[in-house]
């Protein structure tokens, strides 16, 4: 009896399979649909795009969460707090990655064409360069993030929420924080960007 075991690490491919989904329909049916509505050549203003990219990682925390509840649930009733493999497919995690996809498609789109056509002229390769560092902090305040949540969670000799063996965890809680976090940053950037007056391009991406 042979058993094909998937790297986690590997499941990361699902989020690049999302993007590339996505991007044809976010082009092709998006775009044509919301240009109707709102009359602007590109459908949604670059701020507007990125707004709504937030919005929807906000839920593929929600949904991770509520996966890990079920997860959870499932070890209880089969009583397999230590053992290593879960009674649940790997691929129930695939939803979070393809709404991490759809999220990143608007987010990234928008970003670029923002930094290229609202830059000034002889600063739009830094500018659009400078906006891919996002990513890069944004894992630095993850790692931040994780190091705070487990010395707080583990006093008093708690498992903790992010624990060695995820069944005695409480990881659920580590992705509604998340989504909470997420939350709050939508609402300042709603309130930046309703601030924000745009300079006309001179050109565009498109």
């Amino acid at each position: 009896n042979t058993t094909f075991k998937i790297p986690e690490a590997s499941l990361s491919i699902f989020d690049t399979l999302s993007v590339i989904v996505w991007v044809p329909i976010y082009d092709q049916l998006i775009i044509p649909i919301t240009r109707k509505f709102t009359g602007h050549k590109n459908g949604l203003t670059q701020l507007q795009r990125m707004g709504i990219g937030l919005f929807i990682s906000i839920f593929a925390m929600v949904s991770a969460a509520v996966l890990e509840i079920v997860r959870l649930n499932i070890v209880k009733r089969h009583d397999s707090y230590d053992v290593k493999e879960a009674p649940i497919s790997v691929f129930w995690q695939v939803p979070q990655y393809f709404i991490i996809g759809c999220a990143e498609v608007f987010m990234y789109i928008g970003q670029i064409e923002f930094f290229y056509e609202q830059a000034p002229d002889s600063m739009r390769s830094l500018c659009a360069a400078l906006s891919l560092t996002t990513t890069a902090l944004g894992n630095y305040l993850s790692a931040f993030l994780v190091t705070i949540v487990t010395e707080v969670s583990t006093r008093n000799g708690k498992p903790g929420w992010i624990a060695d063996n995820l069944n005695h965890g409480k990881l659920h809680y580590f992705f509604w924080l998340l989504a909470v976090l997420s939350l709050i940053n939508l609402g300042a950037y709603v309130v930046a960007a309703k601030r924000y007056t745009y300079k006309k391009a001179v050109g565009t991406l498109r």
